[in-house]
């Protein structure tokens, strides 16, 4: 047994100290109180409820001659040496015990095994399964009780982690979840997971070549065939982190091509500049007002038609009047897919009036950017190859783990010149590589994660072929669910045919289907839908988001973004709202 072993112990310096650390040593190897040891640079797990409280090696060469094991023991780190029938101490330092990890792992390899196990159980393999709740919904006091947030001085255990998280899993939203249909992202693609953790694990950040050579590349590769769908001939891009940050990049090229001496002088001298978007646009067109010193009055929203679809001729209206009133319009942003609607704007009409008053013209593509990559859904962005930039977020409709967007110009310098601040310390012109390939001055980032990766090794598994069938089951998954709901009296549509995959309606209990409708209808049925809401929320059975638009009451918006949905689902979706606000 491995307790006569160390009953052989011995000690050539017998000093007082170290015979009392030795006595110690082997009881404490005897009980099998050794927090960890290591033979031969493998890491070896003690069991606490081996046979004889012995302890107990994975690694048979424990006993061989001439081997070295060593153990924590406390604070002291110590080298036992086998020599003939004896073990020797050999060597002892000080170390800190209550430093759960190291850069290079300690004995974290089963740790890290058993989270990859349990997210496969608990996340992967359960994210097709419409038995298992959406959410398992928590208040939030009732929920900070439960997972004990706060950080404490003393480290946990692997197993009290585990635990831990298998509670962040239970409580969390699960949005591959078939019935997860509440925001413009959703599913769990196991390639763009891959590609996620090979990302995180090999931790870098993208803003030099020779800090992360493959993915520069990758970078630039994937989106030169991004502009290619968009129909560039030439431009350049990056990656940033989230929509509104491209839209905000966007805003802020604008400015640099029309006045490029605000990035030495800033605002002052210029005259109020003018940018126009939609009433129904993403709001981070007003916020990157905000931060670029526009202001809110400058940030003009032009009307929409019932579709929500911008009006060019209000358009060009505001337009003149702007110049009229001695402002400076410089930029004509138009969106391919609104948040709510799912509406596509004239992209082509709006080209055409941002090149006769000489406007920056943007695309915001985030939601609907990914129908350029199904022939037969791409006439939606007709005329998108005239805008100057585009914004377009692979991780909503085509489905690429969070985050993952981009922002894409057809100006070859307008990114290096409009945000270059020449960091000595990152992009030395003295490399021995050609640092064209430094990335980091095309943003006004520093560190930048790599978001590439999971996208590129998605289209590589599923190719653009792949991505083209995903769309389009989308889209016909949508026509489907519009059928339906119009087959139904207790159901009426708010945009009867929609652009994209938002599905926008009302569902009318059986209190009000006989009521007149004036504004007491209206504000009644106002409710329904958040009650409706909270009793799916409750029940976990499905997410789906409600809002008011414009001067509507509140109505539901199904975003069909998950191509493992079916139409079972969709029926599915109509029965459930059906069941919850039929007593309402």
């Amino acid at each position: 047994m491995e307790t006569e072993r160390f009953a052989n112990i011995s000690i050539t310096d017998m000093s007082d100290e170290s015979q009392r650390e030795l006595d110690d040593l082997k009881q404490r190897l005897m009980k099998n109180e050794v927090a960890q040891t290591k033979q031969k640079n493998k890491y070896l797990d003690i069991d606490s409820e081996s046979e004889d409280s012995a302890l107990s090696l994975q690694e048979s060469s424990a006993s061989t001659d001439d081997s070295e094991t060593e153990c924590t023991l406390d604070s002291t780190q110590i080298q036992l040496q086998q020599r003939g029938n004896k073990t020797c101490i050999v060597n002892r330092r000080k170390v800190n015990t209550k430093a759960k990890f190291q850069t290079i792992p300690n004995g974290h390899d089963k740790f890290l095994t058993d989270t990859f196990q349990l997210i496969m159980k608990e996340i992967v393999q359960k994210a097709g399964d419409r038995s298992e709740k959406v959410v398992d919904w928590k208040a939030p006091e009732e929920l900070r009780a439960l997972m004990d947030l706060e950080p404490k001085a003393v480290g946990e255990s692997h197993e009290k982690l585990l635990s831990r998280l298998q509670d962040i899993i239970k409580y969390s939203v699960k949005t591959g979840h078939p019935h997860f249909v509440n925001q413009l992202f959703s599913s769990l693609d196991p390639y763009g997971l891959a590609g996620q953790i090979v990302t995180d694990a090999l931790n870098t950040s993208q803003y030099t070549y020779e800090t992360a050579p493959v993915f520069t590349l990758m970078e630039e590769t994937v989106l030169k065939t991004m502009r290619d769908y968009i129909g560039y001939t030439e431009g350049n891009g990056i990656f940033c982190p989230g929509g509104s940050i491209s839209n905000i990049m966007a805003m802020n090229c604008a400015r640099f091509k029309m006045f490029p001496q605000t990035k030495k002088y800033g605002m002052f001298g210029l005259p109020p500049l003018v940018v126009y978007t939609s009433e129904l646009a993403h709001y981070s067109i007003k916020k990157a007002g905000y931060l670029l010193g526009f202001g809110d009055d400058n940030v003009r929203l032009v009307k929409t038609d019932t579709e929500g679809r911008i009006i060019p001729e209000d358009l060009e209206k505001q337009i003149q009047e702007t110049k009229d009133e001695g402002l400076t319009p410089f930029m004509v942003v138009a969106t391919a897919g609104t948040t709510v609607f799912g509406a596509f704007d004239p992209i082509e009409k709006m080209a055409e009036i941002s090149e006769k008053h000489g406007l920056w013209y943007h695309v915001d593509g985030a939601w609907g950017g990914g129908v350029l990559m199904s022939r037969q859904h791409r006439y939606l962005m007709k005329g998108v190859e005239r805008a100057d930039s585009v914004t377009w977020n692979p991780h909503k409709l085509l489905g690429v783990p969070q985050q993952c967007s981009c922002f894409l110009t057809r100006h070859v310098k307008v990114l290096q010149e409009c945000h270059r601040a020449d960091a000595k310390y990152l992009f030395q012109k003295d490399k021995f590589y050609d640092t064209s390939y430094d990335t980091g001055d095309k943003t006004f980032q520093c560190g930048r994660k790599v978001d590439v990766l999971k996208y590129w090794l998605m289209w590589k598994a599923k190719g653009s072929e792949g991505f083209e069938q995903h769309i389009n089951r989308l889209f016909d998954n949508t026509r489907y669910m519009v059928e339906q709901l119009n087959k139904r009296d207790d159901f009426r549509m708010v945009v009867e045919k929609p652009d994209c995959t938002n599905v926008c309606f009302w569902y009318i209990p059986p209190s009000l289907r006989n009521m007149p409708e004036g504004p007491e209808f209206w504000d009644k049925l106002h409710k329904i839908a958040p009650k409706v809401k909270e009793g799916m929320i409750r029940d976990g059975t499905m997410m789906i988001t409600y809002q008011p638009q414009k001067d509507l009451s509140n109505f539901f918006r199904l975003v069909l973004q998950n191509s493992a949905t079916t139409y079972e689902d969709m029926d599915f979706f109509i029965n459930e709202i059906e069941r919850l606000g039929k007593d309402l």
